[in-house]
């Protein structure tokens, strides 16, 4: 392992579940200096996951797709706790499990833990969300509720876009109806550009809300930001929505935009050293 780096949960074995790391933005940063994504999207990334927003990253490419979710580990709140979710996962460690609809198989092989996860400071990784191979069916159904309970997410699917990891989370063997997956935060589209991986398309899923007068609103996602070949650079959105994000992030829009601006200048400041 490099100096200077530290060992990402993704990659560790998964005796106990929860487990807890230190921000650190250097690999987001190398992802940037590879040109992954810009800094003005990393940026915004950065305060979202700060926030424990959820994002998920949809693509075809498994390696790149774990490497984004390891830079995204790096952008969460120190104090964060984590909780790697397994394909085979029976939820011991989740309190609100039962709550959420798990019929546990495996009664007291795992017993959540005091001081364990929760939702006021937990993140759930699930690598494989959705996949045949991975976080499946029941157990992908949990994930996407735990979202409504307060609890933040990094995970990957297989696909190419926004529409498609939809319908696989709308499948009758998972069953997410359209108002839990209103919750799923960010989702990131990597592909292939420029003979390397590319972010070619961020967007925001707008969470369903209800007005003053208690009447349901529901709006369509929001494009954050895409990839243009044409101009070999990102076109960003993200102003549009920026009063909603503010909501996510507990900051005004003004101050929103001069934190981003700061924290994308941090990342262009770290990553000669990381190259």
């Amino acid at each position: 392992m490099p100096p200077g780096t530290r060992e990402h949960p993704l990659g560790r074995a998964h005796p106990k579940a929860v487990a807890s790391a230190a921000m650190d933005a250097s690999v987001m940063a190398g992802l940037v200096g590879a040109r992954w994504l810009d800094a003005e999207l990393a940026g915004l990334l950065w305060l979202l996951a700060d926030a424990r927003t959820p994002i998920l990253v949809v693509g075809r490419d498994p390696a790149a797709r774990d490497r984004f979710l390891a830079a995204l580990d790096g952008l969460l709140p120190d104090g964060a706790t984590r909780a790697t979710v397994r394909a085979d996962d029976d939820f011991e460690w989740l309190r609100e499990a039962v709550e959420l609809g798990w019929r546990r198989e495996r009664v007291g092989e795992r017993p959540v833990r005091p001081g364990g996860i929760s939702s006021a400071d937990g993140v759930l990784l699930a690598p494989g969300l959705a996949d045949r191979d991975g976080i499946a069916g029941e157990r992908a159904r949990i994930v996407v509720r735990a979202l409504t309970l307060g609890y933040g997410l990094l995970a990957t699917m297989t696909g190419d876009g926004l529409d498609e990891a939809f319908s696989a989370l709308g499948e009758p063997a998972i069953g997410i109806d359209d108002d839990e997956r209103s919750r799923l935060g960010i989702v990131l589209v990597l592909a292939e550009a420029r003979g390397r991986p590319t972010v070619v398309a961020a967007h925001y899923v707008r969470p369903v809300a209800r007005d003053p007068h208690g009447h349901v609103q529901r709006f369509p996602p929001a494009v954050l930001a895409t990839w243009s070949p044409s101009l070999d650079a990102w076109d960003h959105f993200a102003w549009g929505v920026l009063p909603e994000l503010g909501d996510r992030t507990g900051l005004a829009p003004q101050d929103m935009e001069l934190e981003q601006t700061r924290r994308s200048a941090r990342l262009q400041e770290i990553l000669p050293a990381k190259r």
